[in-house]
């Protein structure tokens, strides 16, 4: 069968959100009825339509967003459902920041600290390779950085869990002394909060949210970097993940490049 035209990727693109819509929302939806109105408006049989679903849910997984559970990710992409997808979150800007869900912050104890990916024992998954091509392309990294309601709703669920870890801890009195220092103090310490280990050692996180999968890639400044190295013994990054769902997480210790590749992004420029 001939490839997906850019109409009818354009029109099952557009119904995969409104699906999509709704189960981040909590509302019901048929998937069979919006299948088959796309057989009648596409003519592609069922089967077609189901797979071509599962590729939409692995570009947004790429592009670090959340995707229909239902449909698992599927990979080999045909090139224009990309740009189809791209195109429908360029022409869609609030979807970023709304799908969020920052308001429904959930308990803190659900955070689990999983194992960091390279610390795992498991390899990484065949599609690695596709799926940080298609992140590139968007730029998943750089949108994270900039969207200020993710990132200010992670760094609110992990203060909490700081909070709540040391009071579970028998350590309600430096619970009560932990401090959100991006937002007291300003953004160019180096990290975000200002913590406690339970026997009252610093415990400095900076803080790396998303909705993507744990692999999503994140911009890091020059200076949390330096801080990083400079602080050792203290500071960790808290990357949390999966963020519009179930949030999970995982820490990197420093050296950061023993556990990701660091690649400069940007250049100061300065007047001679």
């Amino acid at each position: 069968m001939a490839d997906w035209n850019d109409d009818e990727n354009d029109l099952i693109v557009a119904d995969y959100f409104a699906m999509l819509s709704s189960d981040l929302s909590g509302q019901r939806y048929n998937k069979a009825a919006h299948n088959r109105n796309l057989v009648e408006r596409t003519g592609r049989p069922r089967a077609s339509i189901e797979w071509k679903h599962r590729n939409i849910s692995a570009v947004l997984k790429a592009v670090g967003q959340p995707w229909i559970i239902g449909y698992r990710p599927a990979f080999n992409l045909q090139a224009s459902l990309i740009d189809a997808v791209l195109k429908w979150l360029e022409s869609h800007p609030d979807w970023l920041a709304a799908e969020v869900k920052a308001p429904r912050l959930l308990d803190p104890r659900s955070l689990w600290l999983d194992p960091a990916p390279t610390l795992s024992n498991n390899p990484p998954p065949d599609e690695l390779e596709q799926t940080q091509a298609v992140a590139v392309k968007f730029d998943v990294a750089k949108r994270d950085e900039q969207n200020r309601v993710l990132g200010r709703a992670g760094e609110l669920h992990a203060l909490e869990y700081e909070r709540v870890s040391l009071a579970s801890a028998g350590r309600s009195d430096l619970a009560k002394n932990v401090r959100w220092v991006s937002q007291e103090d300003g953004d160019g310490l180096g990290y975000d909060i200002a913590s406690f280990m339970p026997d009252g050692r610093p415990r400095l996180v900076e803080v790396k949210t998303t909705n993507g999968w744990e692999r999503t890639p994140f911009h890091i400044s020059r200076n949390e970097l330096e801080v990083s190295e400079r602080l050792r013994e203290d500071w960790r990054l808290l990357r949390i993940w999966n963020f519009a769902r179930q949030p999970k997480a995982f820490e990197l210790c420093p050296p950061l490049s023993a556990h990701v590749s660091l690649m400069p992004t940007s250049y100061l420029a300065r007047f001679q």
